[in-house]
């Protein structure tokens, strides 16, 4: 098994930032109709002088091996980040984290729960 595949699937069966977030100020939802892909995303944004900062950031649901370990590795990216950052993630950025080009009935999995991060941010508006 090579690297990339393995490091898919620890972030699938070992999650990071799973599970409810206590205080958070900001959610989100996104569903693959497709495919039943769900996550959710709960977030604490903190204003830090004109910055916006995630300081905090779960996710639940329940989806494919790509589509969970693209939340828990985006979680972690994301995690103390300025909000205006985070919107400039791309799929690119996605495929680059984790570590294959993605075939195109894939790509929906694993950018569902970047459009959650970033609908609960342009939320804030």
């Amino acid at each position: 098994m090579d690297l990339y595949r393995e490091t898919i699937l620890d972030h699938y069966k070992n999650p990071r930032n799973f599970g409810h977030l206590s205080g958070a100020n900001v959610t989100s939802e996104e569903i693959n109709v497709s495919c039943g892909d769900r996550i959710a995303i709960e977030m604490r944004i903190e204003s830090r002088g004109k910055a916006r900062i995630v300081s905090d950031i779960r996710f639940f649901g329940e989806g494919c091996a790509i589509n969970q370990a693209s939340a828990s590795m985006l979680t972690e990216k994301v995690k103390g980040l300025d909000t205006r950052r985070v919107m400039r993630i791309s799929l690119d950025d996605i495929q680059t984290m984790l570590g294959t080009t993605l075939t195109p009935s894939r790509v929906k999995c694993a950018i569902l729960p970047l459009e959650a991060i970033q609908k609960a941010i342009r939320s804030l508006s």
